[in-house]
């Protein structure tokens, strides 16, 4: 694996302000609720369809697997889904302890054991990153058309305000980058202590060009529609394992992902605190659309995000935790087939 140096004390403190973040929302998420409510719906659960949804939890990993094998075929790549999935795997395990850490391990476990340059499949990650992006706005679109009521009260709970100014500045900032970038290339190339850094930006828009480069576009296109579809899944049976959301429809299911993607977004350790204040708004404004209390969507909202978010760890947890001696195990034999050829 590709060794990069680290900072052990920017390390400790990224996973410190990520605990605070985490403790921060959870608090936020569970004050003035009557735990005894959700304590007696926990209990009374049926987590028959938790194991349901887990089967589509890790169906999407193996379908990103592929996926991604596939971004990497344009730039001479060809690797084997097994190393892919472990790859993905432990990025996913290095997420839950520095959030957004796992993109880079992701990269560098992948070079441990199928020498792909880290910043070529960096890119293809930062494009995933966009597909998904559009994917999720799907979502969003169908739950617009859906549930206009429940996300117009999730808005307003939520507190969040959006600035249309401050959006084209970054927008602005980054076309502006690009632009420079691509224009001074070489010169910075010659530059050596900038040259590695341009090389690695390269590599990175190398990885993010190659959707227009694909060799299997239906595929590519048939395994981002199977990894969506298995996060609505894995996020929809959940609402079954609960007696009070068990009449959800699938445009609720359209909502809770989007709810549940916003959460997972903010920088907490494995979604923590951010996801379950997220999941209570969300079902709040649910409840709220169809005439029912607030107060018992907050307690529901909590009640399914104490299921889908250690459902979600678990998984991760298990699969990162079984890459490790995988990804070894691979390069290990990587390292002989070079030996003996």
């Amino acid at each position: 694996m590709e060794k990069t140096s680290k900072n052990p004390l920017k390390s400790i403190l990224t996973i410190v302000i990520s605990l605070a973040f985490a403790g921060f929302f959870l608090w936020l998420a569970l004050r003035g609720l009557d735990f005894k409510v959700i304590q007696q719906s926990l209990a009374k659960a049926n987590y028959l369809w938790v194991l349901f949804a887990s089967v589509f939890g890790l169906l999407a990993y193996w379908f990103r697997a592929i996926r991604w094998n596939l971004m990497l075929e344009p730039m001479g790549h060809s690797i084997s889904n097994s190393n892919s999935l472990w790859s993905i795997s432990f990025g996913y395990l290095m997420n839950l302890t520095i959030p957004r850490s796992g993109e880079l391990a992701r990269a560098t476990a992948l070079y441990g054991v199928e020498k792909v340059p880290v910043d070529q499949s960096f890119g293809t990650i930062i494009l995933e990153r966009v597909v998904d992006l559009i994917c999720m706005l799907g979502f969003l679109g169908l739950t617009l058309l859906f549930k206009y009521e429940a996300i117009l009260s999730f808005y307003e709970n939520s507190g969040v305000t959006i600035n249309p100014n401050k959006i084209l500045l970054v927008l602005s900032v980054l076309i502006g980058g690009t632009v420079l970038f691509f224009a001074f290339k070489k010169r910075l190339a010659n530059i050596p202590f900038l040259g590695k850094i341009v090389n690695f930006i390269d590599g990175i828009f190398q990885g993010l060009t190659t959707i227009f480069k694909l060799k299997q576009k239906g595929k590519f296109i048939l395994y981002t529609l199977g990894i969506w579809i298995s996060y609505y899944f894995a996020a929809y049976l959940v609402c079954f394992a609960l007696p009070e959301t068990s009449a959800f429809t699938f445009a609720d299911g359209f909502f809770i992902i989007v709810v549940g993607t916003l959460g997972m977004i903010i920088p907490a350790s494995g979604g923590i605190g951010a996801y379950n204040l997220a999941m209570k708004y969300g079902f709040m404004a649910l409840f709220i659309s169809v005439g029912k209390s607030a107060d018992l969507g907050g307690e529901m909202g909590l009640t399914y995000s104490f299921i889908s978010l250690p459902l979600q760890i678990v998984i991760m947890l298990v699969m990162g935790l079984i890459s490790i001696p995988m990804l070894a195990k691979a390069r290990n034999e990587a390292a002989s087939e070079k030996v003996f050829k």
